[in-house]
């Protein structure tokens, strides 16, 4: 799956004080020239606070623990958790792998897009209540087809249970 930043993008980005003193006690964690380390919790961190992840937050990362931005970008892309394009107030994660799709996950997409309205893959609802992305498995294979709303999991769906 590619992913890819968000054509659009803000004109900056700055960590609130709160948060940015969250990441520099998660950076001292780390021994001395080892900080790099920490990219993924303030990264965590800073999408929890923008809603996804920037452009400029990542310079602002790279600059924090020292690496080149395209190193805070590749993590960034590497994984699905973070959101490189706003979302909705409630992110809906589908799992439609193998496990999950023979097991009804079409049916899981289908209910979805029909409760929220949203016909594609990243789109946000009309009301930007809803966000809804396809994810390569969510780790409860044996509990298919499953989806993550936020940070609840919602296993052993079907269309009525969704």
């Amino acid at each position: 799956m590619l992913r890819r930043l968000a054509e659009h993008q803000p004109e900056s980005f700055a960590f609130t004080a709160e948060n940015a003193a969250w990441c520099e006690a998660q950076i001292k964690k780390y021994p001395p020239g080892r900080q790099q380390s920490a990219v993924i919790p303030i990264l965590w961190r800073g999408q929890e606070q923008e809603g996804w992840v920037t452009k400029p937050m990542i310079e602002v990362v790279g600059r924090m623990l020292d690496m080149a931005p395209v190193r805070v970008l590749e993590v960034a892309t590497f994984y699905t958790m973070f959101n490189l394009h706003p979302v909705g107030k409630h992110l809906v994660q589908v799992c439609t792998t193998t496990p999950c799709w023979l097991r009804g996950s079409d049916e899981i997409v289908e209910t979805c897009r029909r409760e929220t309205g949203i016909k594609n893959w990243k789109e946000t609802s009309a009301d930007g209540l809803f966000t809804m992305t396809e994810v390569e498995c969510v780790g409860a294979c044996v509990n298919a087809p499953i989806l993550q709303v936020d940070d609840d999991y919602y296993e052993d769906l079907n269309a009525e249970r969704t």
